[in-house]
C-alpha cells in the first residue's frame, strides 16, 4: 500500500459514535489530501431475534446526556420519543440494515463514505428515523443521487449481506471492543490504534502527525 488509510470501525445505533461524528468529518477534511479513509460497521446490535427498544431506553435514557455534555452533539426530540416512551415504540434496533446500507452506498460514492455514516446516525439520532425501516434511506438517496429502486434490490442481494458480515468480523480482528474506534494503517501489517471510545480532534491529530512524521 502507499497511501495511509484511517479506519473508522463505528455502528449506525451507538450514541457515542454520533458524538464523534464532528471529530471524524473533521479529521476528513484535514487529511483527505494525505490519507485514505475507510468506514467499516462493527454490528453493535446483532440479536438473533428482535429485541425491542425498551430493553435499552432506560440506559440510553441515563447516557445521552454526557454524550452531549462531552461532544456537543444534540439528540433530537424525534429519537428521544421512543427513549422516552418505549413502551409506545415500534422500535426494534438491529445494526444489519444501515451496515448493509453502506455497504450498498460505497458502490456509488466511496470516498464519501464518512459523510454517509454521519447522516446515518443523525437520521436515527437527531431526525428519528428508524434504520430498520428502509424510507430511513430515500432522503439520503436523492441527496447523493443514488437510484432508489436500484438501491433498495442490491440491499436485498447476499453479496452485500456477506460484505456487511465481513465488516463486522474485521472489527472483530481488530480487537474493537467498543464504539468508536479509530486507526491508521500505514503498511499491510502494520496498524496503530488512534481511538478507543470518543476522543477529541486535537488527541488524534497529534497522534497521527506522531505516527506520520515517525514512521
Amino acid at each position: 500500500m502507499t497511501t495511509p488509510i484511517v479506519i473508522y470501525c463505528y455502528d449506525a445505533y451507538c450514541g457515542w459514535c454520533y458524538g464523534f461524528s464532528a471529530v471524524i468529518k473533521q479529521l476528513e477534511s484535514e487529511y483527505r489530501n494525505k490519507l485514505e479513509f475507510e468506514v467499516l460497521s462493527g454490528g453493535m446490535i446483532l440479536p438473533s431475534a428482535p429485541k425491542h427498544i425498551s430493553l435499552t431506553a432506560e440506559y440510553i435514557k441515563e447516557n445521552y446526556p454526557k454524550v452531549e455534555r462531552l461532544t456537543g452533539v444534540v439528540f433530537g426530540e424525534e429519537y428521544l420519543w421512543h427513549i422516552r416512551n418505549p413502551s409506545l415504540s415500534d422500535w426494534f434496533p438491529d445494526s444489519k440494515k444501515p451496515a448493509i446500507a453502506l455497504c450498498v452506498f460505497k458502490e456509488y460514492h466511496p470516498n464519501l463514505s464518512v459523510q454517509f455514516a454521519c447522516d446515518l446516525q443523525y437520521a436515527l439520532h437527531y431526525e428519528g428515523r428508524d434504520l430498520c425501516d428502509k424510507e430511513a434511506y430515500r432522503h439520503l438517496l436523492a441527496q447523493y443521487k443514488i437510484p432508489a429502486r436500484e438501491f433498495y434490490r442490491r440491499m436485498e442481494q447476499k453479496e452485500y449481506q456477506e460484505q456487511a458480515y465481513a465488516e463486522f468480523e474485521l472489527c472483530k480482528r481488530l480487537k474493537v471492543t467498543g464504539f468508536p474506534a479509530l486507526f491508521l494503517q500505514t503498511e499491510a501489517s502494520k496498524i496503530y490504534a488512534l481511538a478507543n471510545g470518543y476522543t477529541d480532534y486535537n488527541t488524534i491529530f497529534h497522534r497521527i502527525e506522531a505516527i506520520i512524521q515517525g514512521k
